[in-house]
């Protein structure tokens, strides 16, 4: 089955709802604009989000740029092991994975559309609140951009759990900080050095 097209299970609609309850919760009656991945499950993960809120409170795009990485040509599971055995022990973000993309593909991405939010977040009529509704992947690519981390920082990082909130909050000194504690892997990395300058 393609990726894109991957359904969200019974289980994945209610997290979904939950993690609307609690998006309610923090920003009230403020106003929203949700930037949603194109595939099936982010979308489905979106209207579980927005069923929390009236309908004059937001508004949403779909936005291509947000999707997960991708992997390529459909393979048996035989071959899917291999490529995820290999990914991991070559790094994310520098394997590609064979007719897909690698981690540093999705950064580009992201790249892009971090200009595209900027432009957006100058309009004097845009919504109080940001949403992503996004991948595991590519939340961890956009937190690695946003904040300028290295590669094995990224690489230490844990994929956020199934629709759990990463909330950046705007500071009084106009710069946004990542008030959800991020879990990082304890395991060195082998190719993990310090820098000399």
């Amino acid at each position: 089955m393609p990726d894109y097209t991957i359904e969200l299970t019974e289980k994945g609609r209610e997290q979904a709802k939950e993690a609307g309850k609690r998006l309610r919760e923090l920003v009230g009656v403020e106003s929203l604009y949700f930037y949603v991945s194109p595939f099936w499950r982010a979308r489905s993960t979106f209207e579980g989000v927005a069923s929390a809120f009236p309908r004059d409170q937001f508004t949403y795009s779909e936005e291509p740029r947000l999707r997960e990485q991708e992997w390529g040509y459909l393979r048996c599971q035989e071959d899917f092991d291999k490529i995820c055995r290999e990914r991991r022990e070559y790094g994310t973000f520098y394997y590609r994975i064979p007719g897909g993309e690698a981690g540093s593909d999705v950064y580009d991405r992201i790249n892009d559309l971090l200009g595209s939010l900027h432009r957006d977040f100058a309009d004097k009529d845009f919504p109080e609140n940001c949403v992503l509704v996004t991948h595991g992947l590519t939340i961890r690519l956009f937190i690695m951009r946003f904040f300028h981390l290295t590669v094995e920082e990224f690489e230490q990082m844990m994929p956020p759990k199934n629709c759990d909130l990463l909330i950046l909050e705007l500071q009084e000194d106009g710069h946004y900080r990542l008030i959800t504690e991020m879990a990082y892997s304890a395991e060195p990395l082998r190719y993990s050095r310090p820098i000399e300058l």
